[in-house]
C-alpha cells in the first residue's frame, strides 16, 4: 500500500503483518482528527472488541498541527503537537484493540480542499486493502469544514471501487452538530451501551485536548446518555448509551446521487415534519 505522505504513520497494535492486519478488517473508521474516531465511531470499535472474527481499522486524515494547546502544552510547537497527537492516537488504538491504525498526515487545509487528490488516492488504497463491511465517517451536515472535507473524500474514494467490493453500510456520524434533528425513520440508531468503560477510556486518552478545558470526554458520554433517554418519548429506555448516524449507503449504491442533494433531502424531511406538527 502506497500512501501520499512519507510521514504517514501506520501502526498495528498486535504486531501482525500490515497486509494481513488490513485484510482482516470488517469495520473501518475514517476521521479528520486524532480523537474523532473515538467520539464518532465507537460503535465499530465495540463491535470488534475482543472478537477474533472482526477487526476495526482506524484512519485519521490530518496531522494534528492545528490542535488547540493550553496548560502544559501551551508552548508546544506545531511539530511537538503533531508528535503528541500521533502518540495519543496510537494509545487509543491499543486501548480499543484496533486491528490497525493509519494516520495519513495531511494538513487541514489539504483535507478541506474539494476532493483532494492525494487524500482520495490514499483512502482508495485503504479501502482496497481492507474491504470493510461497514464504514464510519463524518456526517455531511457537520459544521466543521475539515470533517466535511473527509466525508466528501470518503464517498469519492468508495465510488472508485467496483460495485462488488464496496462496503455494505456507510454511516455519517455526529461530532460538531449532532444528528438528533434527523427524522426518526432516517436515524441510524447505534447502541453503544455495552463496555461503557472502554468508551470512556478511549475518550479520555486525548489529554492534550481535554486538559485545556474542552471536556470532550464528558460531553461525548453526556450526548450518548441524552440520546438514549430522549430518543423515544413513549417508552422506557431500551439502552443507556446511543449514538446516531446518517445512512450514506445510498450514495455508494447510486453514483448519480450527489452528497449535497441527498443531505438537503433529509433537511427537507425535517422541515416537513416540523410544519406538519405545527399545522396539524
Amino acid at each position: 500500500m502506497r500512501l501520499t505522505k512519507e510521514t504517514a504513520d501506520v501502526f498495528v497494535p498486535d504486531g501482525t503483518g500490515l497486509e494481513a492486519a488490513l485484510a482482516r478488517t470488517t469495520h473501518l473508521g475514517v476521521g479528520a482528527h486524532q480523537d474523532d474516531l473515538e467520539f464518532m465511531a465507537v460503535h465499530g470499535v465495540l463491535a470488534c472488541f475482543g472478537r477474533p472474527d472482526k477487526a476495526f481499522c482506524g484512519v485519521t486524515c490530518t496531522d494534528g498541527a492545528g490542535s488547540s494547546r493550553t496548560g502544559v502544552y501551551a508552548d508546544y510547537s506545531d511539530e511537538q503537537m503533531k508528535a503528541v497527537r500521533r502518540s495519543e492516537q496510537r494509545t487509543a488504538a491499543l486501548v480499543g484493540r484496533y486491528g490497525a491504525m493509519l494516520q495519513l498526515d495531511f494538513t487541514s487545509r489539504e483535507v478541506k480542499g474539494r476532493d483532494h487528490e492525494g487524500l482520495v488516492n490514499d483512502l482508495t488504497e485503504v479501502l482496497r486493502a481492507t474491504k470493510p463491511q461497514v464504514v464510519y465517517t463524518h456526517a455531511p451536515s457537520d459544521k466543521h469544514d475539515t470533517h466535511v472535507g473527509v466525508v466528501r473524500a470518503v464517498i469519492a474514494a468508495i465510488r472508485r471501487l467496483s460495485a462488488d467490493t464496496r462496503p455494505l453500510h456507510v454511516y455519517g456520524c455526529e461530532i460538531w452538530r449532532d444528528l438528533d434533528w434527523l427524522p426518526d425513520a432516517r436515524k441510524v440508531v447505534l447502541d453503544v451501551s455495552e463496555r461503557a468503560n472502554i468508551s470512556a477510556a478511549l475518550s479520555g486518552v486525548f489529554d492534550s485536548q481535554i486538559s485545556g478545558g474542552k471536556r470532550y470526554d464528558d460531553a461525548v458520554m453526556g450526548r450518548r446518555r441524552a440520546h438514549a433517554t430522549f430518543f423515544e418519548s413513549h417508552a422506557v429506555d431500551a439502552a443507556t448509551l446511543l449514538t446516531f448516524a446518517m445512512d450514506l449507503t445510498p450514495l455508494v449504491s447510486d453514483d448519480r446521487l450527489s452528497l449535497a442533494d441527498y443531505t438537503a433531502s433529509l433537511i427537507d424531511e425535517l422541515k416537513a415534519d416540523v410544519l406538519r406538527r405545527i399545522t396539524g
